[in-house]
């Protein structure tokens, strides 16, 4: 049996796809973390829940929370855990204690600056250095495993995420989408929306859509967006459809750096650090304050890239499914 973990929309929206692969083939539970609530009614069959005991630090809190759960890993032979949530490592290193199979997904990603972003580069990394199973997005993902020394299969399979968008089918219009949520970009919210702001004002003919992010740091200055249209964070399935006819993405998500490339959009990265640099130059551009509008006009002028995207073709869980199925043959 494999335990299946995840607490928060990002990661489901990555093992959704994995997890209806693997029902026909390989049993397994899922561990939900209780980050997003609202995950509950999405998830069939057997579940357990993890209860986090509120302390004077919410990482803290995870982790221990975390610790000393016999009772979650009795008869389970693998965990996978996705990304680099403080859940995922927590999981990872519970597992580790017992000598149960550690399984990465999405790993490799780095951009070695501990703090950017903070804890997640931590996070990945403490992962990475106990994982059994590496399943790599990129060859760049997978060379920095390899840099690493990591103990372990490392196996490159693409992204998850991109299996979701197979069935959508994109188109440019003169729309631009803005996502805004990073921690690290909380103190900086003002001057963002101002900059996002003064773009819509100066271009009427386009339609700046922004559904807000509820996180307070955010929602607060939503006032600030005159000329932008402000809308409610959207279900995933919403979401899509939206980037899908896109003219450009403006965000500081690691995912939809993902998404909109296989969308065959190009993006401004509001991020001092980012960890998909696969797509630099050609579908991304890492942007600041200060060179937004700059970015904003070159990337007018010529907004359709010309490479394949580099993050994967939405088989990526065909392919995991194979490789667990050889690599836990008999487990």
């Amino acid at each position: 049996m494999i335990l299946v973990s995840f607490g928060t929309r990002p990661e489901y929206i990555k093992l959704k796809p994995l997890m209806a692969e693997m029902k026909e083939e390989i049993p397994f539970k899922v561990l939900f973390t209780g980050q997003h609530t609202d995950l509950l009614s999405h998830i069939d069959g057997p579940i357990t829940r993890l209860e986090i005991e509120d302390g004077s630090n919410r990482l803290d809190s995870i982790v221990s929370s975390m610790m000393n759960r016999d009772d979650i890993f009795e008869g389970i032979k693998a965990v996978i855990v996705q990304g680099d949530t403080t859940s995922a490592f927590a999981v990872a290193l519970a597992a580790f204690h017992r000598k149960i199979k550690v399984i990465h997904l999405e790993a490799g990603l780095r951009t070695f600056n501990k703090y950017h972003p903070y804890p997640e580069e931590f996070n990945r990394r403490a992962i990475s250095s106990l994982a059994d199973i590496h399943l790599a997005p990129t060859e760049i993902s997978a060379g920095n495993l390899k840099k690493e020394n990591v103990d372990g299969k490392i196996f490159t399979v693409g992204n998850t995420v991109l299996d979701n968008l197979t069935h959508y089918f994109p188109v440019y219009t003169y729309r631009i989408v803005i996502t805004m949520h990073r921690r690290e970009n909380h103190h900086l919210i003002p001057e963002w929306f101002e900059k996002f702001d003064k773009l819509a004002k100066d271009n009427p003919k386009f339609e700046f859509v922004l559904p807000i992010h509820p996180n307070p740091n955010v929602y607060r200055h939503k006032g600030l967006l005159k000329h932008v249209k402000v809308v409610p964070a959207m279900p995933y399935a919403e979401f899509l459809p939206l980037m899908a006819s896109a003219f450009m993405v403006i965000t500081d998500s690691g995912g939809i750096q993902e998404e909109s490339s296989f969308f065959r959009k190009k993006s401004l990265v509001c991020r001092q650090k980012t960890e998909r640099v696969e797509g630099m130059g050609e579908f991304a551009f890492m942007t600041d304050l200060d060179n937004i509008e700059e970015n904003f006009y070159n990337v007018m002028r010529d907004h359709i890239p010309k490479a394949d995207c580099p993050y994967g073709d939405g088989t990526a869980s065909q392919q995991i499914v194979e490789i667990l199925l050889e690599e836990l043959h008999g487990e």
